[in-house]
C-alpha cells in the first residue's frame, strides 16, 4: 500500500503532530523533577539506614524505622509517578505517529489518535496526583522549628500515640 505523499498533506500532518509535542516537553520536565526527588529520597534513606546501623539507642532506631517507612512510601509514589509519565510519553508519541500517518498516508485511524491522546492525558493527570501526594507527605515531615535536646518533637509525639 503506497502513501500519497503530497507536500500539503505532509505539512498539515506535521502541524497536527506538533501540538502533542508540547505535552511531551512537559512530561520530560516532570520526569526530570520527579527523578531528582527520587534521588534525594534514596540518598536520605541510605543516610538514615547508615545512622541506624551505628546506633544502639532504641528511640533513635524507632524514629529511623518510621522515617524509613515514610521514605519507602514516598519512593513508591515517585516511582509510580515516573511510570505514569513514561506511559504518558509513550501514548503521546503514538498519537503523534498516528496523526502523521493518518494525514500523510490518508489512513482513517483518527479514533486511535483520540484514544491514545486521551489515555496519555489520563496518565499525566494520575502522575500529577502521585506527585502531589508525594510532596504533601514530604512536607508533613517538616516541623520548621529548632528543638532543644531532649524535647519531644510533634512528629515524634504523634508517632508515639499511633
Amino acid at each position: 500500500m503506497a502513501f500519497p505523499l503530497e507536500a500539503s498533506s505532509i505539512t498539515h500532518g506535521i502541524q497536527l503532530a506538533v501540538a502533542p509535542v508540547f505535552l511531551l516537553t512537559a512530561v520530560s520536565g516532570m520526569i526530570a523533577a520527579v527523578a531528582g526527588r527520587l534521588a534525594r529520597i534514596i540518598d536520605r534513606a541510605r543516610l538514615v539506614e547508615d545512622r541506624a546501623r551505628g546506633s544502639t539507642d532504641a528511640a533513635w532506631l524507632a524514629r529511623s524505622q518510621r522515617e524509613l517507612q515514610q521514605l519507602r512510601v514516598r519512593g513508591m509514589l515517585a516511582n509510580g509517578c515516573i511510570a505514569l509519565l513514561t506511559s504518558c510519553g509513550f501514548l503521546i508519541g503514538v498519537t503523534i505517529i498516528v496523526l502523521f500517518l493518518g494525514e500523510a498516508g490518508g489512513i482513517q485511524i483518527s479514533r486511535w489518535a483520540v484514544g491514545s491522546f486521551l489515555l496519555g492525558v489520563v496518565c499525566f493527570l494520575a502522575a500529577l496526583l502521585c506527585f502531589l501526594a508525594e510532596t504533601v507527605l514530604a512536607t508533613r515531615l517538616l516541623d520548621f522549628r529548632v528543638h532543644p535536646p531532649g524535647e519531644v518533637r510533634p512528629l515524634e509525639a504523634r508517632s508515639a500515640r499511633v
